[in-house]
């Protein structure tokens, strides 16, 4: 496939790739065929592919939900992202690993990842673009970079890509479940069980634009935890991804009657929790494991609790 560039570090725009279909992917979606074909690409890459005219059909553009034909010509162009005019900002970054394709940083609690509507400035991206000059254009202008990405407020390890090809390599990974992401939570309440797993699909929620949900419709969605301490009122647990979805564990843990501590957005803000003065949910990411797209060698870095989160643990272990 031309697309998947794993250990090219010179290849330059734009990338160009051609296909016929066959009567095996005939009447399949056309942005369905074109994520599993690209599949260093997500979906919602796709379709932006597809809307601005880099994906032809036949020598025409088509719709996302074009199904393909048997003897379909399909031509793919993607063309360089547009400069980012995203404000450099000189904000202070804990990076705790560093080389010529890559960086992870340890991201503080309450820092936005990317800028979007009410938040143009002080995000890791307005850092990073200070912090680094070549950073990987694959995310798109708002989100140089960035491969995956962590909640508002929650802490820990994020990696980020400074060139294309190890941004596909490591988006790969992720996709692949090659990649480990390993959290530390504070939950309301007890598990049933000191192991457990939530098989349970995530889409946005039906009614509440900011919220995602456990519906029926959603995309597969699987978290496996363990308990590590129980304490008056809450849990402490180790959760470990295999899928990525947005808000993944804070609406895995809601639906199974754990909200995590802090967390309004799901259930799990309490009064009390002023008095310990602390504010957002009680959500890290501790552990983040890959391969170095460059080296083939394993990369595994771990962040200690931050601490206001193990204040936060000690409030509970000693006020209740």
């Amino acid at each position: 496939m031309v697309i998947h560039m794993k250990y090219n570090y010179s290849l330059n725009y734009p990338y160009k790739t051609t296909t016929v279909i066959d009567g095996t992917v005939a009447g399949t979606r056309l942005d369905i065929f074109l994520t599993n074909w690209l599949e260093d690409y997500s979906r919602a890459s796709v379709q932006r592919f597809i809307k601005e005219g880099q994906v032809l059909v036949n020598g025409s553009r088509a719709r996302q939900s074009y199904i393909l034909r048997s003897g379909d010509h399909l031509q793919v162009e993607i063309v360089p992202p547009q400069e980012s005019s995203i404000m450099a900002q000189p904000i202070s970054l804990d990076v705790v690993y560093e080389d010529e394709d890559l960086l992870v940083i340890n991201k503080p609690k309450g820092m936005v990842v990317h800028p979007a509507p009410g938040h143009t400035k002080d995000t890791l991206v307005n850092a990073l673009m200070h912090y680094c000059s070549d950073l990987s254009g694959i995310g798109g202008k708002l989100r140089p970079g960035i491969v995956h990405r962590l909640d508002k407020d929650t802490s820990g390890l994020l990696v980020v890509a400074k060139n294309d090809t190890t941004h596909h390599e490591l988006s790969r990974q992720l996709k692949s479940k090659e990649m480990k992401r390993e959290y530390v939570v504070l939950v309301w309440g007890y598990p049933k069980s000191k192991y457990f797993k939530v098989s349970a699909p995530i889409a946005r929620h039906p009614h509440h634009r900011k919220k995602m949900a456990v519906v029926s419709w959603g995309k597969d969605a699987v978290t496996r935890f363990r308990l590590l301490v129980s304490l008056p009122k809450v849990s402490l647990l180790r959760a470990q991804l295999e899928t990525g979805r947005t808000h993944q564990v804070r609406v895995h843990l809601s639906h199974n009657g754990l909200p995590v501590v802090g967390d309004a957005l799901y259930g799990g803000f309490s009064k009390e929790l002023e008095d310990i003065a602390w504010f957002g949910q009680a959500l890290h990411a501790r552990k983040l494991s890959f391969s170095h797209p460059r080296t083939d060698k394993s990369v595994l870095l771990v962040s200690a609790l931050p601490g206001e989160f193990r204040k936060l643990i000690h409030a509970y272990r000693d006020k209740f």
